[in-house]
């Protein structure tokens, strides 16, 4: 599940023009509570963008994987999938398909679907949000053998999913030296730190881009020392998910942006 928030966190992923150039603050670094904040007042949201990323592993190209949004009445929907290609195909071939979607005035999430394909498992699984309960409704179905299972966990208010949680962070100011902590449910809560580091100059397929580094990782929960992510946004008004390097117990993987289907 790491891998998913990884690419959410890059595409996903991922407010304001080029910023002049400027050392990086020295001070201690500005923190926000641990919550999700809404979109500040007319948040132009990147709707009919498809995000495509290459995802490389060992210098060999292993796949593919395309983010959307899209306006769903009063709702926000993001599409995600991910395909691998070449001898990463051959060993373990991932086809994936994911779907969240979110309350726009709030930026809280209120449901994921996702059907995968990883290896030998396929799985569909679906996520409610029900804030009235405070709890997250899991619904899980084997599609090779047919088993189900329902799972109930604690919801204590307010949070983003493995998916919207990419977009949630392009929202943000992602100004140097800030520090960001905000809930992240993949039906389990985990909370989410992401840091600000340093502009650097990326080159991807899609362009050269000048760019700001943020960096996350899981600070408690079921993902807490699983991994590490390092995203590149653009540095301006679109805040573009560019590059995204994500170190896991297996590997790392490096996601480049291969073009912006509109």
């Amino acid at each position: 599940m790491l891998c998913a928030l990884a690419l959410c966190m890059l595409l996903c992923l991922f407010a304001n023009v080029l910023f002049s150039q400027q050392a990086a603050p020295t001070a201690s670094i500005s923190q926000t509570p641990k919550e999700i904040t809404p979109p500040r007042p007319n948040y132009p949201f990147p709707d009919g963008q498809g995000y495509v990323y290459s995802a490389e592993w060992h210098m060999i190209t292993a796949g593919t994987g395309v983010v959307k949004m899209e306006s769903a009445g009063g709702e926000r929907k993001v599409t995600a999938s991910a395909e691998s290609q070449g001898v990463v195909n051959v060993i373990f071939p991932v086809h994936d398909r994911f779907e969240a979607r979110f309350d726009p005035r709030t930026f809280c999430s209120l449901s994921i679907f996702k059907h995968s394909e990883e290896g030998s498992h396929k799985r569909e699984t679906s996520i409610h949000f029900d804030y009235a309960q405070k709890k997250s409704l899991l619904d899980e179905k084997n599609l090779k053998t047919g088993e189900t299972k329902h799972v109930e966990n604690d919801l204590a208010g307010c949070a983003t999913d493995v998916i919207t949680g990419f977009y949630y962070l392009q929202s943000l100011p992602l100004q140097l030296g800030m520090r960001y902590e905000f809930p992240i449910s993949d039906g389990r809560t985990t909370i989410v730190r992401a840091d600000v580091e340093k502009r650097e100059q990326i080159k991807v397929p899609a362009g050269t881009f000048e760019a700001v580094l943020v960096t996350a990782e899981a600070t408690s929960g079921p993902l807490q020392s699983k991994g590490k992510v390092w995203v590149w946004y653009s540095d301006d008004a679109s805040h573009t998910p560019v590059q995204m390097r994500a170190k896991l117990g297996w590997g790392t993987l490096l996601f480049r942006l291969q073009s912006i289907e509109k």
